[in-house]
């Protein structure tokens, strides 16, 4: 198979290389549509085209590699079976194509892998295997298993089919958006990006293309800049939070000279929310990181034509809940007051009545009188307040304030 000697043979990986594998997996991978959402062109000033692979089955981009590694097996290969190590995207892309080709698949996840990617993943027929505390101790019991039971490793990344796969969505998305001006990637292990890179080199020269990291692991960002690779830290990225990145990707984005940037958490946040509320589209941390970057960065894309992939929709709803929320609050869409008030009857009356005359909505009420008041003749009370902007939360404080009640925002 040529694609699976390519990295044996140190070939590059070509433009022909992701035009075969598209014929391989067209059918069994949705060619997703890439469509401009002048709501993020608005809120960016770029005109922004948004390529959906959060609409892929199984809610992520990785079935495009996944799909097309597995067409490339043997027929020995495939009687013996296929082991993968993921806590998520990948787990499912495998279990999914494996089911569809009929090749037995087992997966190997972290033992604090969350109950609900572990049921997705068994529910496509992979055999889930729960193993370590972390994806490395979870990686090195995959390959002990593979050795062991003879089974073909499918890397996420560091894997030439792979990334031959994963350049199918920029691909699709030149093809149907032949306006773009500029691509902007997220990057975990760099397969996807490095896919789109090789797509765009040939198809467009000279076209920019950005990988996006984010601030916690920006392990592509040190590895091209020659640093040492210091990683860690809460993200709600967590699809791109790597800290080995694949080598053969890095050989791509060096010798293509692909620039990394790194964007900040309240970045992925604040694209995630665009995403929701302007394009009505559900990202992930990861999938939405690409417009965190066109956010983060507007100098480098201001008034240009740009192109990102929403490579994956699988966020939480309790984690998606807190994000809108969050950024509510920033917003001052939503305002959360604090309020030392006199405990004696009609002053919640009062309270509700000013606020409700400004325009606005209690959604929340906290009332304190025995342990949190400075006194016992009074009581603390905590308001969230549903408002339309910054200046109609301005006229609720002041209409507060006009009846003698001291208020801090919280």
């Amino acid at each position: 198979m040529p694609m699976r000697a390519a990295l044996a043979e140190g070939r590059a990986i070509t433009l022909a290389d992701i035009r075969a594998a598209a014929g391989r997996i067209s059918g069994a991978v949705l060619r997703t549509p890439t469509l401009e959402s002048q709501a993020v062109s608005r809120a960016t000033g770029a005109r922004v085209f948004l390529k959906l692979d959060n609409l892929q089955a199984t809610g992520a981009f990785k079935e495009r590699g996944a799909a097309n590694r597995l067409a490339l097996l043997t027929a020995r290969e495939r009687a013996a079976g296929v082991i993968a190590m993921s806590a998520g995207n990948h787990a499912q892309a495998v279990a999914r194509h494996a089911s569809l080709a009929g090749i037995a698949a087992t997966i190997v996840m972290p033992k604090f892998t969350p109950a609900t990617k572990v049921t997705r993943t068994e529910a496509w027929g992979a055999r889930v295997v729960l193993h370590g505390t972390t994806l490395a101790e979870a990686a090195a019991h995959a390959h002990t298993l593979a050795a062991a039971e003879g089974l073909v490793f499918i890397h996420p990344y560091d894997d030439a089919a792979v990334i031959a796969g994963q350049g199918t969505a920029t691909l699709e998305m030149l093809e149907d958006a032949p306006a773009i001006e500029a691509l902007v990637i997220p990057v975990g292990g760099g397969g996807l990006c490095a896919g789109a890179a090789i797509a765009a080199a040939e198809l467009r020269p000279g076209m920019p293309v950005f990988g996006v990291e984010v601030e916690f692991y920006p392990a592509m960002a040190q590895r091209l800049a020659g640093k040492p690779v210091q990683v860690g830290g809460p993200t709600i990225a967590e699809g791109i939070a790597v800290r080995d990145v694949g080598e053969t990707p890095l050989a791509v984005l060096k010798r293509l000279g692909i620039e990394v940037l790194v964007v900040p958490e309240r970045a992925v946040e604040q694209a995630i929310v665009l995403l929701a509320e302007g394009a009505k589209v559900l990202a992930e941390g990861a999938g939405a990181a690409g417009l965190a970057a066109i956010l983060a960065f507007p100098e480098r894309f201001a008034g240009k034509t740009v192109g990102t992939i929403v490579c994956g929709g699988n966020i939480d709803p309790r984690i998606l809940a807190n994000v809108l929320l969050r950024e509510l609050l920033r917003d001052g869409r939503i305002l959360r007051l604090h309020l030392d008030i006199p405990d004696r009857p009609g002053v919640l009356a009062d309270i509700a009545t000013r606020v409700a005359a400004a325009g606005g909505n209690v959604i929340e009420v906290s009332h304190q009188r025995l342990f949190a008041a400075p006194s016992v003749q009074s009581a603390e009370l905590e308001l969230m307040i549903e408002v339309r902007d910054t200046a109609q939360g301005d006229a609720i404080i002041a209409a507060l304030e006009a009846g003698d009640y001291v208020v801090r925002r919280g």
